[in-house]
């Protein structure tokens, strides 16, 4: 791998992220590309780096970046905390603090570089909790959640959470987590609050949210410009159960499947995960969903909503299958990837 090809690599990370509502990060991105050298031991291995750096592989732009937030989050780095937003300064200022934060944190930065980013994104609960809604009036039943790479299983408190939609709250009023994304095409179903029996998540990697190791790293990936990001994750850290399981999607959800859960609707989701299990898990994922599916009853459905990537160029596709009314996939509309906006097609 190319020096050259690492610094494309950042390019275009700063790049999607503006896209995604950062300039910062567009600009520090920007930065790295062109400022970064061998002169440090951080620099030097990330230039020298081999495989697909990106982040459709291993994402090393986001572990150093990640990696540099965590020490302003921590209250390590006085010199780059003054460096970074809410404050502002001049290129040169900010990547003279980079720099050096190189140096004062090397063991520091090399550790993290190990780590592979991990978010979990709160603001996609607003594509889902519509979903929801739609199925709450189809089946008025208490639901049970079932997450596949539920990452520190911040989603899987969404009952919790208040979304603000064109007929009013959803969700508890006074919830910490308050989802406020702009909404287009048609008005969703009418606001209200659900009631969760039960959750549960997998996650080949999970995080969990209550110990404080991996609370930082799920706010350290989130971006220096975007506080209300920041705040939302904590709000949700706030309000999370148990961490996932650890394990393999498709067997996880072959031995939840096979819980009897009568008088209760059995949701199982993804939100931006899905393209990265392998076709192994995939296929056996939904040969499970099926199966189930062909037995589900009125009094005991089963549902599937995913909200993933489709090779189209805007946001997300929103898709509902729920047996035994409509087994085949139905597209709700399409939500952004950080859930900024909803656009519902139900």
């Amino acid at each position: 791998m190319s020096a050259e090809t690492i610094r494309a690599a950042f390019r275009d990370q700063g790049k999607s992220c503006a896209m995604l509502g950062s300039p910062f990060m567009g600009r520090l991105m920007s930065l790295m590309a062109d400022r970064l050298t061998s002169d440090s031991t951080v620099g030097a291995r990330v230039l020298a780096w081999q495989g697909d750096v990106s982040s459709a592989g291993q994402s090393i732009p986001l572990r150093l970046a990640g990696a540099l937030h965590g020490l302003i989050l921590d209250g390590l780095d006085a010199k780059l905390t003054a460096a970074y937003p809410p404050n502002t300064v001049s290129d040169e200022a900010l990547w003279a603090a980079v720099d050096g934060a190189f140096t004062r944190h090397e063991a520091r930065l090399m550790e993290w570089l190990d780590q592979f980013p991990q978010t979990n994104e709160v603001r996609r609960a607003s594509a889902l909790l519509p979903a929801l809604w739609h199925l709450d009036e189809i089946y008025g039943l208490p639901l049970v959640l079932s997450e596949l790479g539920a990452s520190a299983g911040l989603n899987l408190s969404l009952g919790r959470f208040a979304l603000h939609a064109p007929g009013g709250i959803g969700g508890p009023a006074d919830s910490p987590v308050q989802l406020q994304p702009d909404w287009r095409g048609d008005a969703p179903p009418a606001p209200r609050t659900l009631a969760v029996a039960e959750a549960a998540g997998v996650d080949r990697n999970p995080l969990d949210p209550h110990d404080p190791v991996h609370a930082l790293r799920l706010t350290a990936y989130l971006w220096p410009d975007q506080p209300h990001r920041l705040a939302l994750t904590r709000g949700a850290i706030w309000l999370a159960g148990a961490p996932p399981d650890a394990g393999d999607a498709a067997p996880w959800l072959a031995a939840r499947l096979a819980e009897p859960h009568p008088g209760h609707l059995h949701v199982v989701f993804t939100t931006v995960a899905w393209q990265y299990f392998p076709p192994e898990t995939q296929a056996a994922a939904t040969a499970a969903l099926e199966a189930a599916g062909a037995k589900a009853t009125r009094a005991a459905p089963l549902a599937h909503v995913s909200l993933e990537a489709d090779g189209r160029p805007e946001g997300a596709a929103l898709t509902l299958r729920h047996w035994p009314d409509a087994p085949e996939p139905h597209c709700l509309g399409r939500a952004d990837f950080h859930g900024r906006w909803v656009d519902w097609r139900g």
